[in-house]
C-alpha cells in the first residue's frame, strides 16, 4: 500500500527524466495488497498449514503483469497516442487487479467470520476486533477504488488523477492507523499471553469431587460443584463464555444452569461469570509483578472483550475505575509497609 501511494507521488511530481520507460513502466503494487494481507491474515490466526497459499500465485502473476507491462510499451510505435493507449491499459489491467483483489479479501472475511474453530487458540488472546475494523477500512476503499476507475472509464480513459485523491488519503490513513494497531497488538499480545504463563499464582479453592448421586440430591453441593470448575479450569477468561457453553461443559441443561446461580447467587449469568473476572484482575492490578502492564491487557486476560467493557463493568461491582482501585490499592500498602 506504501509503494503505491509512494510510487504514484513521485512520478506526479516528475522525479525522472521523462521518457518511455519511466513514464509508463509502473509496478502495480495493488495488486500485491490483499495477497500480503490474506497470508498476514491466516500467520497471525495460525492457520497456514490449513489454508491456501494464495501469494505463491500471486507473485509470479505480479512478475507477469510487470513484463506485459513492459512489452506493451516497447511495442508502441512513434505514430500511437501513447499517452491514451496506456492509460487504457492501465485501467483494464487495475480493473483485472481490482477484481482479484475483492475476490481475495471476501475469502479473507469468510474465513475470519465463518472460520472461528480453526483459530480458537489466538481467539484466547486477541478478540480480533482490530481486523474486523481493518475489514471495514477495506469495503470503503473500494469503493473509493471503483469510484476513480468508473470516472477514467466514463471520460475515455484519459487520465484523471484527482479522482483518485480520496482513495490516497484513505489509504494513507489505514497506513498509519495499521502502524498504531502494530505496536499496541504486540504489546497486548506479549502481555496476555506473559500474564497466562503466570496465572497460576492466583489461589484456587481445593476442588472436592462429587458423585453424580450427590449432585443430584442437592442442589447446593452442584452449583458449589460448578463454581469450582470454573475456577479450575479458569472458564471465565473466555470472552466468548456463555450459558450454553458452561452448561456442556459441567453437563447440565441451560435452564438448570441458570436458575442454579439465580438461586444462589441471586445474579444473572453475565454478572456471576464478571465476578470472577474481577476478583481475578483486582489481583493482576495490585499484583508487583505486572505493575508496569497495561490495564487494557489485564481486563482482557481477565476474560472481557474490551477495554470499555472491562472499565465499566469493574466500576460496577468496585465503585472505583481499575486505575483508580490499582493507584488506591498501592497507595495503601505503601503505608502499611512504612508504619
Amino acid at each position: 500500500m506504501s509503494l503505491n501511494n509512494f510510487q504514484s507521488w513521485i512520478f506526479s511530481k516528475d522525479f525522472f527524466t521523462s521518457n518511455l520507460f519511466t513514464d509508463y513502466v509502473h509496478f502495480p503494487w495493488h495488486f500485491l495488497i490483499t495477497p500480503f494481507f490474506y497470508t498476514f491474515l491466516i500467520y497471525y490466526l495460525d492457520i497456514k498449514e490449513k489454508s491456501k497459499n494464495i501469494l505463491q500465485i500471486a507473485l509470479p502473476v505480479f512478475i507477469l503483469m510487470i513484463l506485459i507491462r513492459i512489452s506493451f510499451v516497447y511495442s508502441f510505435d512513434n505514430n500511437t497516442d501513447v499517452t491514451h493507449l496506456f492509460t487504457k491499459y492501465n485501467s483494464i489491467e487495475e480493473i483485472f487487479s481490482l477484481v482479484i483483489s475483492i475476490l481475495i479479501f471476501s475469502y479473507s472475511f469468510h474465513i475470519l467470520s465463518k472460520k472461528e474453530k480453526l483459530f480458537r487458540k489466538i481467539l484466547s488472546f486477541d478478540n480480533l476486533k482490530w481486523i474486523y475494523t481493518f475489514f471495514k477500512f477495506g469495503f470503503f476503499t473500494y469503493a473509493f477504488w471503483i469510484t476513480a476507475l468508473a470516472i477514467t472509464i466514463a471520460l475515455d480513459f484519459k487520465e484523471i488523477i484527482y479522482s483518485y485523491f480520496p482513495l490516497r488519503i484513505l489509504t494513507t490513513i489505514i497506513i498509519y492507523w495499521l502502524g498504531y494497531q502494530a505496536i499496541l497488538q504486540l504489546r497486548l499480545l506479549k502481555e496476555r499471553k506473559s500474564l497466562r504463563e503466570q496465572l497460576n499464582f492466583v489461589e484456587i479453592a481445593e476442588v472436592k469431587e462429587y458423585t453424580e448421586e450427590e449432585k443430584d440430591a442437592d442442589k447446593k453441593i452442584l452449583f458449589k460443584n460448578i463454581k469450582s470448575i470454573i475456577q479450575e479450569k479458569k472458564l471465565f477468561i473466555k470472552p466468548k463464555l456463555n450459558a450454553e457453553l458452561l452448561a456442556n461443559e459441567v453437563d447440565i441443561s441451560t435452564n438448570k444452569l441458570s436458575n442454579l446461580i439465580k438461586l444462589f447467587s441471586g445474579k444473572n449469568f453475565n454478572d456471576f461469570i464478571n465476578e470472577f473476572r474481577i476478583e481475578l484482575s483486582k489481583e493482576l492490578l495490585i499484583h508487583k509483578e505486572y505493575k508496569n502492564y497495561t490495564i487494557t491487557s489485564i481486563g482482557l486476560e481477565s476474560g472481557f472483550n474490551s477495554k470499555s467493557s472491562f472499565y465499566a463493568t469493574f466500576k460496577k461491582h468496585t465503585g472505583l475505575t481499575p486505575t483508580q482501585y490499582q493507584n488506591t490499592s498501592l497507595k495503601q500498602h505503601r503505608t502499611y509497609y512504612n508504619i
